[in-house]
Order: structure tokens, then sequence, then C-alpha cells
């Protein structure tokens, strides 16, 4: 693990008391609470990607990894959120370095929540373009300063993002959901609203940045670093917990504690050995690919291997949480268990596109010496 900014995941390793404190009302109000929202604010877990020219930390994906595994395995919910808004930060390497300056203030504060599918239509006007259109998924838009609003450019059909100021825009609370419900990923909307061109981008296009974060061949592996962090924080989290509850519980069918019993001892290890493998998966092949990007090699073998190893890793902490979850017999199945959430919330995080078993394919293909279908590979 790089050791260039180890000083995030110190932040965010302090905050897990505050986290867990406030996770039970975040859970309720269906979204961060402001103790911690301000409080990631002044750590910058909300921008770890911000580039250095526009006052970030430009944070290397592995040390991003270590911070937001950190916070998941205390909260989900935080959790993705300090991911979505670290990803969305990453996105100012596609804008010039005085626009990012502007939009991120000083001190800097970049706050992005938004949807990266085109959803919206934009037409061209003089100096920028008029924005109208809904989208989903916007996670942490409570906290937003900005909306990425996807959009299709009229007479053109090609996407491009548009950053529109949340107070141009109107949310729909949408978000009543079985998982991550903290996130506050509701629907936004905006009619008609000017964005001045410099305030768009495609990541389709060079970067104007040249760190090797903002990569263009390597933005998902870099970016979806963050994803699969969260999802192994989460199962994490879940081990955590049932290893801190298996020395006093019992079941209905037996009176002797879950720690003394030889199949949940199994489901434990099972569980462990899961969760490290595919970590250590992600960290080595992640690991690689930067520093492929760095030497100038060919990085066709390590975005295959990075983007299978973060596929991987989402549906393995699925299948760990699962395992303790069942390991846990009805104990687990009451909401003043914190097994419920997790296993709430790993389900619902699986279905990120970071997660999509085409991803499976394209990988195959790559490892084979095919051309991969899909775009980004």
């Amino acid at each position: 693990m790089p050791q260039t900014q180890p000083d995030i995941v110190a932040k965010a390793r302090d905050l897990v008391p505050l986290i867990r404190a406030q996770s039970d009302e975040a859970e309720r109000m269906r979204r961060m609470t402001p103790e911690t929202v301000e409080a990631f604010r002044q750590a910058g877990l909300f921008q770890m990607y911000l580039p250095r020219s526009m006052g970030g930390t430009e944070t290397h994906p592995l040390t991003a990894f270590e911070a937001i595994e950190t916070i998941s395995r205390a909260d989900g919910s935080a959790g993705w959120c300090a991911m979505i808004a670290t990803i969305m930060s990453g996105y100012l390497g596609f804008v010039p370095q005085h626009v990012g300056q502007e939009l991120a203030g000083n001190p800097p504060d970049f706050r992005a929540a938004g949807s990266l599918r085109p959803q919206g239509r934009a037409v061209k006007v003089p100096g920028g373009y008029r924005v109208t259109g809904r989208w989903d998924f916007a996670s942490g838009i409570d906290h937003a300063r900005y909306l990425k609003s996807s959009c299709m450019i009229e007479g053109e059909n090609k996407p491009r993002a548009m950053l529109v100021p949340i107070e141009k825009a109107t949310v729909i609370d949408t978000w009543t959901t079985v998982g991550m419900r903290a996130t506050s990923s509701q629907d936004f909307a905006v009619e008609d609203v000017f964005v001045p061109a410099e305030h768009t981008y495609s990541n389709t296009e060079p970067p104007y940045e040249k760190g090797t974060l903002y990569t263009p061949r390597l933005l998902q592996t870099t970016f979806w670093t963050a994803t699969v962090a969260n999802a192994l924080g989460i199962a994490r989290g879940a081990i955590d917990t049932f290893a801190g509850m298996a020395s006093s519980v019992t079941t209905t069918m037996s009176t002797s504690v879950l720690r003394d019993r030889p199949l949940v001892q199994t489901r434990v290890a099972e569980a462990e050995a899961i969760v490290n493998a595919a970590r250590a998966y992600v960290i080595d092949s992640v690991g690689k690919a930067w520093n492929a990007a760095e030497s100038g090699a060919d990085l066709g073998p390590y975005v295959a291997q990075s983007r299978l190893a973060i596929t991987h890793g989402m549906h393995e902490a699925v299948r760990a949480v699962d395992l303790i979850f069942h390991a846990a017999g009805t104990n687990a199945v009451y909401a003043c268990n914190p097994l419920e959430r997790y296993f709430r919330d790993i389900h619902v995080a699986v279905q990120h596109g970071a997660a999509l078993p085409q991803h499976y394919e394209s990988a195959g293909q790559a490892l084979m010496g095919l051309r991969p279908n899909a775009p980004g590979w």
C-alpha cells in the first residue's frame, strides 16, 4: 500500500466512533447527519481525487481504497457517500485548471453528486448550453454543491456532463430502499438551466490533468477501486460484528453460543478467507496497473486484471456477508442487530455498475486475446 498520504486514512479511522454513533439517525433520516457531513468535509473525504492543481490531494487509489474501506467497515452508507463524492471529484481532471479552482473554491470544498447516464437534453446556445432533464441515483445529494447532469447534445447525438449548482435543481424524494438508506440517492431535475461551456466536460476527451490518476485507459480501474473498497469494507464490518456477538449469542435451536459451534467456526473462516483473498487481488492488480501507467507500459493486461479484481471483489463481498448472516441464524433478522444492515447494504452495493456480470465476459475476452465488446477496456 502506498504511504504518500497516510493522513487521510488516519482521518477516516479517527472518525469511526462518530460514524457509528450517528449511523442509526442517518438511517432514519435517509441521509448522512450534518455532524458527519461536516466531519467528512473537514477531513477531505468527499474529494480525495481532486487534482492537486485545484487544491486537492489527488490521492493514490489504494490510499483512497483504505480510507473508504475503513469508513464502510463502520457504516456502508457513509462509505458509499465518500466513495461517490471522491469519484466525482476526480472528474475535475477533465476541466481546465482555472475552472476546477473556481468550482472547488478556496479552500477547496468540491462536493458533487449526480448521474453518469445521459438522461438529460442539452441545447447549444452562445457561451454554453440550456439543460433540461431528470436523473436518478444522485447519492449524497443532500450535502452536494454541484450535480453532474449527463446529457445528450441536441443535434450531435453524443453525451456530455454538465455541472449544475445544486440550487438550480429540484430534488425529488424517491429514495425508499431496502439498503444503503442513508445515502440519499434521490432523483433530481433541472428545467432550461444555462450551463457555461467551461463547466462541462466529457471523459472521452483527453484530460487536462496529466497525473496518473486521470489516465483515460485506467479511469474505471482507479475510480472503481473506491467502489470495491466500499463493498469489501461492508463485508469486513459484518465479520467484525459477528465475531463480537458470537461469544454471547445463542439461537432458538441450541443453547450453546455461536462461537462454540463447528459449522459457525467454519463459516467465519470461509468468510475471512474470501474477503482477504479478494482484497489482496484488488490491491495487487490495481497497484500493478498504476505502476504500468507510470512507466508507460501497455495497459491492456493490467486493465483486464484490475477490472476483473474489482468486479470479483464486489461479488465476493456479498458471498462473505451471506455466509456470516446465515451463520448468525435468527439473530440476524432483527433490525437491532447490525448484521441486518450489513446484509441489506451489501445487496444494494453490488447493484453498482462496477459489479455488472458483463465485466466478467469482457475480462475473459481480454485475457484470451480478443477485443472486449464493452468500451473502456
